[in-house]
This record gives structure tokens, sequence and C-alpha cells, in this order.
């Protein structure tokens, strides 16, 4: 085992000097291996221990998962945090009212009592990285059944994680890299009273709205500010008034100094996934299916969820993080789609897997190791099409977008607590649902949900094999003749489910009757027998991928192509590194690196849901009262791009230059590169930040806090 451990390290090596430097999303522990030549080359004056380290405070201690799927850091010793504004946006939302519209207006707490907690959010930061792989492949055997290595990897992980966890506050997870061949311990502490501190309108915050997500030139202030709290004692702790500002290990200088072309930059965050090892016949499978149905769907999705919040204010509310998690991969999807086409990402990746299978049938050794990987690939891809297809028609169309009937779906462990008459557990049970109640009739809509569930039941059908029709549709047909509007106006008539009612009525004396014959739970259950049902027949599939694309992964380590082997993203904490840099994305067009305040006016459109502008940023930037943070040209910088390699989770990552100073936050991909995620290209990635000089501009003299940047380590 230690051989193999060796030569991956060997293979990356190898790799690294052979690729641009933008590419690669790099773990950290292997950074001085690795990458800090180069770094060094580029403009990076840190060294290796600065960045991580485990005996020391170093730049990994200032970063954080923010929530569940973005990345933030902390700029003060008083835990300020900031990220992106999409990335608050939820906490935003949630803390938001008609009366109090903190999405539209914004907010600034004056003062730390002024700060509002944001309940269910979590920041988490990473402890240490160890590398378990020897560990836990010694119980993998080769004859081992998928099912069986899966066990045994899902058992000695546990292990590992009770272990590195036992009489600690931390929690830890085992993490399979490079498609299983090599595995990684991550340690984490979560701090779960975090309050939000400030916030732009969305006019700034989310200025450009659709038509301007994943397109450059960008003029979005995308970023917001929270604070991280502890207990007295220095501990991680649920929100309490006695909680103070946590004092972290680290936090990030900031520097306001003129950014120019070709100043490094590195980017460190949580990179959700990538997929750069996927085959030619997956990501056939991804434009097919997973990109075209997600387009589909979510366009009709949206369509009348967008009409509803722009007829009335409270829905708007209600619909905004919905409305733009759904629409962020939406438009994703368009553009990958687009850009998979125009590369011919298949066809290139087709022709590696050519060459790859004449190294491999070149010698017998090679054949039987890795002679069936892209068989088994393509075989598990190709047999499972239909059900696929049908099962992420089951995600998109019933579980992402009816709310009510997925909510209600939620009840079967009620159901089965009530069935077994007991008690205790049909106790346990309504009180937890209770606490979720305001949670959901909060954002949500009934007259939305009606149209929208109307419009899913209606596309389902019409796309999807009889065969894979969830058995109320029979009900539909018999009882209703067809008519799927008077069976849905049904539903919502009689289901318990429809105001709280109702359901709290119903789990004041909760029967277990009244639960199986609720029309809403009915078609609940009804749905999630047919994703079972998918799910159970799909496992022979999944099982023979996992193991194709671990013995491809292997091969093509062994391979070693002009192609550097860093691991795919899995939401672990990477660094990326590159420049400042423009680009040229069609014949004659030349995109420049930076936009400006005078960029974001030219743009503004009186009353434009996407465009409008408040005046008051309108008269600042026509006095040019930019304060110190104008560029040395006279402008206010917006935003500027890098050749940075990043990907959804990066979202709030911070971008630093090479004296390792925050000079801005990553938010957004371009247009050109949608296909990043499957196949880097050079010549067209570039990772969009807004300015950290811009988001100092609006928190000072746009927004009157500037008390806030007293606690910054602000560099001229």
């Amino acid at each position: 085992m230690r051989k193999l451990l060796s030569i991956l390290v060997i293979l990356v090596t190898i790799s690294a000097s052979q690729a641009r430097a933008d590419e690669g999303m790099w773990l950290l522990p292997l950074i001085d291996k690795l990458n800090i030549g180069t770094m060094t080359e580029m403009g990076l004056k840190l060294t290796a221990e600065d960045i991580y380290s485990i005996n020391q405070a170093s730049l990994k201690d200032a970063i954080v998962i923010f929530g569940g799927g973005c990345t933030g850091e902390i700029v003060s010793a008083q835990g300020l945090l900031l990220t992106n504004h999409h990335c608050g946006y939820g906490a935003i939302q949630r803390l938001s009212s008609v009366e109090n519209d903190y999405l539209n207006n914004g907010f600034w707490a004056m003062s730390n009592e002024e700060e509002l907690p944001s309940q269910g959010l979590s920041v988490t930061f990473l402890v240490r990285i160890e590398d378990v792989s020897e560990r836990v492949l010694s119980k993998i055997s080769p004859d081992m059944t998928e099912a069986a290595r899966r066990e045994a990897v899902m058992a000695e992980s546990s292990a590992i994680t009770a272990e590195a966890t036992k009489e600690t506050h931390y929690n830890a997870r085992v993490q399979p890299f490079y498609s299983g061949n090599q595995y990684f311990l991550l340690v984490y502490e979560v701090y779960s009273d975090v309050r939000l501190v400030g916030t732009p309108p969305n006019s700034i915050g989310k200025f450009g709205h659709d038509t301007d997500n994943w397109m450059w030139p960008r003029h979005t202030g995308d970023f917001s500010v929270f604070r991280v709290y502890m207990s007295p004692d220095g501990k991680p702790a649920q929100y309490s008034k006695e909680n103070v500002p946590l004092q972290p290990k680290r936090y990030l200088p900031v520097s306001i100094k003129n950014l120019q072309k070709d100043d490094f930059s590195m980017v460190m965050g949580y990179p959700g996934g990538t997929t750069r090892y996927m085959t030619s016949y997956e990501v056939d499978e991804a434009m097919r299916i997973t990109n075209a149905n997600r387009i589909k769907i979510r366009g009709i999705r949206q369509e009348i969820w967008m009409k509803d919040m722009m007829a009335d204010p409270k829905v708007n509310i209600q619909y905004a993080s919905k409305y733009s998690g759904s629409s962020n991969y939406w438009k994703f999807s368009i553009g990958q789609n687009q850009g998979l086409t125009r590369l011919r990402t298949a066809d290139k990746k087709a022709a590696f897997e050519a060459e790859f299978m004449k190294w491999v049938k070149a010698d017998p050794e090679r054949t039987a190791k890795y002679g069936n990987a892209l068989s088994l690939i393509e075989s598990a891809v190709k047999g499972r099409a239909e059900k696929f297809n049908a099962q992420q028609y089951i995600n998109e169309v019933f579980r992402s977008s009816t709310e009510m009937i997925s909510f209600a779906g939620q009840m079967t462990v009620l159901e089965e607590a009530l069935a077994a008459k007991d008690t205790e557990r049909t106790k346990g049970m309504i009180e937890r649902l209770k606490r979720g109640l305001d949670n959901f009739y909060g954002n949500y809509n009934l007259p939305t949900d009606v149209k929208t569930t109307k419009a899913m039941i209606k596309l389902y059908r019409e796309d999807i094999d009889p065969k894979f029709l969830p058995d109320f549709y029979s009900l539909i047909d018999k009882k209703f003749k067809g008519n799927v509007d008077a069976f849905v106006d049904d539903i919502f008539a009689r289901s318990v489910f429809t105001s709280p009612a109702r359901l709290n009525a119903f789990l004041e004396s909760p029967s277990l009757k009244v639960l199986q014959k609720d029309p809403a739970f009915i078609v609940a259950k009804s749905i999630d027998g047919v994703r079972s049902s998918l799910q159970k027949e799909l496992e022979g599939f999944s099982a023979d991928l996992s193991k194709g694309q671990r013995t491809y992964m292997a091969g093509v380590m062994e391979y070693v192509p002009d192609k550097t082997q860093y691991p795919d993203a899995n939401f672990t904490m990477r660094l990326s590194y590159g420049k400042v840099q423009d680009y040229y994305p069609y014949d004659a067009v030349h995109y420049n690196w930076f936009t400006t305040l005078d960029g974001v006016v030219q743009k503004h459109k009186p009353g434009d849901y996407e465009f409008d502008l408040p005046q008051r940023l309108i008269d600042l930037n026509n006095s040019k009262e930019y304060g110190r943070y104008a560029a040395a040209e006279g402008h206010l910088p917006v935003c500027f791009i890098t050749n940075n390699d990043i990907t959804g989770g990066n979202s709030g990552s911070p971008v630093i230059n090479g004296n390792g100073e925050l000079i801005g936050l990553a938010f957004d991909g371009n247009w050109e590169a949608m296909t990043g995620d499957i196949a880097f290209e050079p010549d067209f990635q570039r990772t969009i930040c807004v300015d950290i000089r811009y988001v100092l501009w609006v928190i000072d003299i746009y927004s009157g806090a500037g008390h806030l940047l007293k606690e910054m380590d602000i560099r001229q």
C-alpha cells in the first residue's frame, strides 16, 4: 500500500510540472511537496507552513465552511466573517419580513447588540487532515463485491472517526479521493451561533440577478457580513445572550493596495464537486439526461414562481432564496451543455480513452488490471439510462417542486410510530415536526404551490414512460376522469397539510387512520414507492459504475498523460493558484480583467427587477466619493477576474494575494467555461471576484457602517 501512495504523489508531481499552474484544486497537506515552488515563482511570499499547519495558526484557520454549501473567511479578531451575498441569502431571507425587508433594503448592525441571530446557520473550521489510505484499504480485498467493499470502508471509516473525536467536541469524517483509491480523515470544529451583521440590498448584492449570473463583465456586490460567537469559556455553543465574539486562531488582513493584471492570486475554500475524470459515456449522459431535464423542469417551475413573486412582495420574500437556488444551476446547465457541444468535450475524452486502451492492451498485466474499466462504465451508463432519467424526473418534478406533498412525505416516520403504538416515539416525532412548522410555512405560499403542483404532475405524465408512473395517476384517471387540476384542487381542499392550523390540530390528536387517508400523504407515499423501486433497480448499475470509475482512475494515474492528476473536488478544503487575468472569449472580442462603479451605473434600468439601483449609489458615483477605496487610476473597482480553478462551494472563498492578504471574494465562474467541472479550459476558465475595495466602500461610505472596518487589519 505504501508503494501505491508513493506512486500517487510521484504522478501528481510529474503532472503538475507539465500542467498550467492555474489548473487544479489542491489538497493543503500536499502543497509543500507539489506546488510551493511554482507558487513562489508566481509571486507567493508565504511558506507552505503559513498556509497549512497543525502546529501553529495558519491561513486554513481563517477559512470556514459557511452553512452547508459555501465558504467564508474570518477578517477580524472578533470573529467578523465575510461571505457572498448569495451564500447568506437564505439566512437573510429567513430574517426578513414585509415590515423588515432586509433582502430589498439591506441591513447593518451598528453594535453587537443589534446583530441578528441566524437560527440553523453554522460555520465549520478545519482542524486537520490526515492520510488514512493505508488503514482503510487494508480492509479491502480484490475479490470483494462492491457492497462488501463499501461496508468494509464504512466500518473502518467509522472506527477512525470515533478515535479522532474521542473525548473532544470535534466532528470528523473519512472521505474518498481519486474515486476511492485514496482516503483522508478530516477533523472539524463547528460553531452554531452565527449572527447577521450586515448585508447590502439586493440592488447591490444581487445586481444583475439571472441575466448577469455566470456572466462577465460583472457588476455585482456579492457579499454579506456575519459574526461567529462562542461561549464565555471559548467553546462552540448554541445561541445565548451570554456568548461572546469568537477569538479566532487566525484572521485575514485586508489589502486595499492597487491591483494589477498578472498579480498572484490564491483561492482557498471548499469546492463542492468536479468530475474531471468523467468518461465520454458519462459526458453524454450528463448532457442528454441530467442537464436537459434540469433545464426543462426548472424552467417551467421558475416561470410560475417568478410570476407570483413579482405580483406580491410577501411571496417575493418567501420564494427569493428558493428561486435563487433553483435558477443558479438551471442556467449553469444551459451554459454547460452549450460549452460541451462547442468544445467537443465528449469527442476529446473518447479520443483519450482510445489511447488509454491501446496502452492497457499493450501489456497483459495492465489488461488484467484495467481492461474492463471502460466497458463497465459504458454498460452501466447505457443500461441505466431509462431508469436514471425517470429517477431524475421524480426528484426534480416532485421532491423539489411540489412543496406540500414533499412535506407530507416526511410523515412516514410518524406513520411508523403510530402503527407501532409507540407513545414515546410518537410524542418525540410530533415535537420535532412542530419545531419545523414555522420554517416550512413561513416560506410557503399555497396558491403558488397549487399552480406548480398541477404543472409538475402534467409534465411527469407527458415525458415519462407509463411504467414509471406513481399509482396516484390511476386515481386521477378513475375518480377525476384525467383532470389533473381537479385532482390537485381536491388534495389542497382536504389535506391537513394545507395550513399550520390544520396540521397543528392533527398533531394535537394524531390518528393513523386520518394520516393514511390524507390525500397529500397518499400521493407522497405513491411517489416514494416509485422512487424506492427505481433506486433498488439502479443499485446494480451503480455498483458496476463505481467499480469501473475506481479502476479507470487507478489506470489513468499509472498511464500518466499530460494531465494534472489532482483529486476531484469533494467539498474538502482546497487551494488553487493563478493570476489576475483578462481573456478573449470570442473572435475579435476582449474582456478586461476588472469592472468599475461607472459600469454599474451604465447598466442601471429604473424600476427593473434586475438592474435598478439605489439613488444614493448613483449620487455617490456621480460625485466620485470613493474615499480611500479608489484605484490609482481614479475609478472605484467593483469586480475582477483571475484564472484560478474553482467550482460551486467556492462561493465566498477568499481571494488572497502573495502576502496572504484578502483582495476579494470569489463568487462565480464565467459563461464561456461552464464545462469547467468536467474539463478545465485554461484559455477560458475565469473566477469572478468582488473586489474587497468595493466591499469596504459599500460598508463604509455607502452604508455608514464604517465602525466594522475598525476591527479589520486594512493595509494600504
